[in-house]
């Protein structure tokens, strides 16, 4: 980022100082919920400036960042977290909890240390330049007397045989071929297998980076944005889990995985009859899919529809949704920190 962006970034944070040192729940609960909205328009204008939008908000605007890597995955999700908040207080009705100053002050806090961070890395110095080459000389000597000049000599164009010429061309065709496929057509899978692998040993933070480029590289593949939703789900950021299922399902409507992980995201959050419907449509586009039909029996239980529920258990065997009732915790669309399906990097 250039210094006028993180001064402009910085300026618009700082204006929220005095309002994140009110907070406090000892104040009026229409004090705090103003501290609270006037704290997430500073953090907001400051994101702005960062991307160099002036109609950007909330989600989209916390997500463009992300894709800019401008901000990290935690950043990201304290932020969204922020705005959920921020989301809440504008009901009148509402009263804000230590839960909430404690998300505003964590988002706070950290944007302000990733502008530091960003203030204080030192533009990389221009290597030196090379000193200039002395110009060859040249050294003329008299041919011999009855000699003839090397100059002077001809000397015959060497011929090929047709089949040689033939064979050297299709070689210099397969080896353009292997190169452009390497250099471009293999871009995604690679960003998106590097991705799996940090997810699956638990490195968030450079699986987050990884399918983020592979969805730059790819755009019409739907996996990155379902991993970005999985992610997204398993920390409560649910707005950012729809807003990146929603993409993969715009690219490909009838993904199986992204019909799954939406059912999983809504079953989370207690939707259980939409979290059905989308399990139905994952089970009807992979029939062979035993997490889909397992947790759509879990889905069934929950609204009742017992026999149906035992059905798709069944069917399904035995798995994370055996056990399952309404009571457990439903925040599960696959086993935690394993890959969406069992082939890597597509199913």
């Amino acid at each position: 980022m250039t210094a006028p962006v993180l001064r402009g970034a910085r300026f618009a944070l700082d204006a929220a100082r005095p309002a994140v040192a009110r907070l406090d729940s000892a104040r009026g609960p229409e004090d705090l919920a103003a501290d609270l909205i006037e704290t997430w328009s500073a953090v907001e204008a400051a994101l702005r400036s960062l991307v160099g939008s002036s109609v950007l908000t909330g989600q989209p605007l916390i997500r463009e960042a992300r894709q800019r890597q401008m901000i990290d995955f935690d950043q990201a999700n304290a932020l969204a977290a922020f705005q959920a908040v921020h989301d809440r207080v504008q009901t009148t009705t509402y009263l804000p909890t230590e839960a909430d100053i404690g998300a505003a002050r964590a988002a706070f806090l950290k944007l302000d240390s990733a502008l530091m961070s960003d203030a204080g890395v030192a533009p990389p110095r221009a290597a030196p330049a090379p000193p200039p080459r002395e110009a060859p000389r040249l050294v003329t000597t008299s041919p011999i007397v009855g000699e003839t000049p090397q100059s002077m000599l001809v000397v015959p164009p060497r011929r090929f045989p047709p089949w040689m010429l033939a064979a050297a061309g299709v070689i210099v065709i397969a080896l353009v071929a292997v190169g452009a496929y390497f250099a471009f057509g293999n871009r995604g899978s690679s960003s998106l297998q590097e991705g799996v692998t940090a997810y699956t040993s638990g490195q968030r933070e450079v699986a987050a980076n990884a399918f983020s480029r592979a969805v730059r590289e790819t755009p019409r593949d739907p996996l990155p944005h379902i991993y970005l939703a999985r992610m997204a789900r398993e920390v409560g950021n649910f707005s950012l889990a729809s807003q990146e299922l929603q993409l993969a399902l715009q690219a490909d409507p009838s993904n199986a995985l992204a019909l799954r992980e939406m059912g999983a995201a809504l079953l989370a959050q207690g939707n259980y009859e939409l979290a059905r419907r989308f399990y139905v449509r994952a089970v009807q586009a992979d029939p062979t899919d035993k997490v889909a039909q397992g947790y759509l029996g879990c889905t069934l239980m929950r609204l009742g529809r017992v026999p149906e529920g035992t059905t798709f258990l069944n069917r399904a065997g035995p798995g994370p949704w055996t056990n399952c009732s309404p009571a457990a915790n439903p925040n599960a669309g696959a086993l935690p920190g394993q890959p969406l399906n069992n082939s890597i990097p597509r199913p």
